[in-house]
């Protein structure tokens, strides 16, 4: 029976700690397991489960469910017999033209531009690196991504709606449309793929490219 498959991470090796700068050996890991400093016991570098697979994926699905939630109605109002809808997109260009402009910025940017641009680098740099292409920009991508995360307030934005449907739970009938269960989705799917998303165990893979490029 066959071992279990390691990944490019050797004893041989050896690694700073960003907590207390102690340099050690890094053991041999395995999927799921997780190195950790012998002085501060601060996390050192940590294989994700199922490699680069599991994150590949989930980055996927969440493209596809923001894409959803940015195409169709989010909600359906219905005030005495007045019906009107409005898009996640559409949601901030109200805002912007009842001279809300600062929060009509903040609603594009936390609930459209930074998603966006999170999980499409995401998964630039998953695909990149998961099939060796190393395609340009891939370190500036992957450093670019731990500032974009902050940004990324989807369940702030779910929660400015479910405050939306209190207030107006006794003024209007309120429909749920298709972008409201799609960005639900979104929501849980976005946390289980950055819980998988390793930088240091990426960062690392990228390094190890670099020195083998070199010393050709």
């Amino acid at each position: 029976m066959s071992s279990a498959p390691t990944f490019d991470v050797t004893d041989r090796e050896r690694i700073a700690c960003h907590e207390c700068d102690a340099l050690q050996q890094l053991p041999v890991l395995l999927p799921g397991q997780t190195a950790r400093c012998g002085v501060c016991h601060a996390k050192l570098l940590r294989i994700p489960p199922g490699g680069l697979d599991r994150p590949l994926a989930l980055f996927s699905a969440a493209l596809i469910l923001l894409l959803l939630a940015n195409s169709f109605p989010f909600m359906l109002l219905d005030i005495q017999g007045r019906q009107a809808f409005t898009t996640i997109f559409g949601a901030s260009q109200a805002l912007y033209e009842a001279d809300m402009g600062g929060l009509a910025v903040a609603v594009f940017i936390t609930s459209i531009l930074a998603p966006t641009l999170l999980i499409t680098s995401s998964l630039y740099v998953l695909l990149s690196i998961r099939f060796n292409l190393y395609l340009p920009g891939t370190r500036l991508a992957l450093s670019w991504i731990s500032h974009l995360q902050p940004w990324g307030m989807l369940d702030v934005f779910m929660l400015g709606v479910l405050v939306a449907f209190v207030k107006l739970g006794n003024m209007a009938s309120m429909h749920m449309g298709v972008s409201l269960f799609a960005y639900i989705g979104l929501i849980g799917v976005s946390a289980a793929a950055s819980s998988s998303f390793e930088p240091g165990y990426l960062w690392r893979r990228l390094d190890r490219h670099r020195w083998k490029s070199d010393a050709r």
